[in-house]
């Protein structure tokens, strides 16, 4: 099942935030920065990952349902997915 062309991008824009994020977070533990400082940055890292999978499981969810009773062969499938980001 191919991700929407509409949601790669933001998906794309939410991982590269997460990414500059995950960086700022090394750079805080190389700084010895205060552990409470850096969970709460890991903390946005996590969400904005979360945020991005799913995205890509509601497009994958919207092509399943379009898809009428030919996507219920995927339907085991998005579940597993879903339930991988849980």
């Amino acid at each position: 099942m191919k991700i929407e062309d509409d949601v790669v991008g933001g998906v794309v824009n939410r991982l590269r935030r997460a990414e500059g994020q995950l960086g700022g977070v090394i750079r805080m533990l190389q700084e010895g920065r205060d552990c409470k400082d850096v969970v709460t940055q890991l903390a946005a890292v996590s969400r904005a990952l979360d945020k991005a999978g799913f995205a890509v499981i509601a497009s994958g969810l919207v092509q399943c349902i379009a898809a009428g009773e030919e996507g219920e062969l995927d339907r085991a499938q998005m579940e597993k997915l879903f339930l991988s980001l849980a």
